[in-house]
């Protein structure tokens, strides 16, 4: 029923757009995307985020069950307002960007979840550690200055010390908690 009712209501969208019914490739549009990542020390919220991602999504509007996600995050290239905290970040004992210098995202099944709400059966890569994860995301497609573009949104919450950040003193999790909160905000448009 699920299937049924996303279908009946992408198809007029997708009709209006000019979009064909078949799978799509997409590919993020980096100017417009935004992927934030959020944890506390010592109780004091910090954020920082990830730039220059590469992305492509293959997605049937009609049948978006069938997806398929690779991304890719350069490490180095995050940006976080404090130089120390870069500095601790880009360190060997979190993420050692010099042997790991890329994260990586990628999913080859989606489930539907409601109208435009959707999860990613996936694997997330982080210093070479690799765990299967559930990512759940928002979708829309729509037109934008006269190209189709669609826009997709999340929040996730990561255990850190699965992938191994957080060696010797960051292992512990009395000043850091393990749980880093994701929020990704990403407008991809047709290759």
């Amino acid at each position: 029923m699920k299937s049924f009712l996303t279908r009946a209501l992408l198809a007029p969208a997708i009709l209006l757009t000019g979009m064909s019914a078949q799978a799509a490739d997409w590919v993020i549009d980096k100017s417009d995307s935004k992927v934030v990542f959020k944890w506390t020390y010592s109780g004091t919220p910090y954020q920082g985020e990830f730039r220059n991602i590469s992305a492509t999504f293959d997605i049937d509007p009609l049948n978006p069950t069938e997806c398929k996600f690779d991304v890719t995050i350069p490490i180095i290239d995050m940006v976080i307002d404090d130089a120390e905290t870069m500095d601790y970040l880009l360190d060997l004992e979190l993420f050692d960007v010099d042997q790991f210098p890329e994260a990586t995202f990628k999913a080859e099944k989606c489930s539907i979840e409601g109208v435009d709400a959707f999860t990613s059966a996936g694997t997330l890569t982080i210093r070479d550690q690799t765990n299967p994860i559930a990512f759940p995301f928002n979708l829309s497609v729509g037109m934008e200055d006269g190209s189709v573009r669609f826009h997709l949104t999340s929040e996730v919450t990561i255990n850190r010390l699965e992938y191994g950040v957080g060696q010797g003193y960051w292992a512990s999790t009395a000043a850091i908690p393990n749980e880093v909160v994701v929020e990704v905000d990403v407008y991809a448009v047709r290759q």
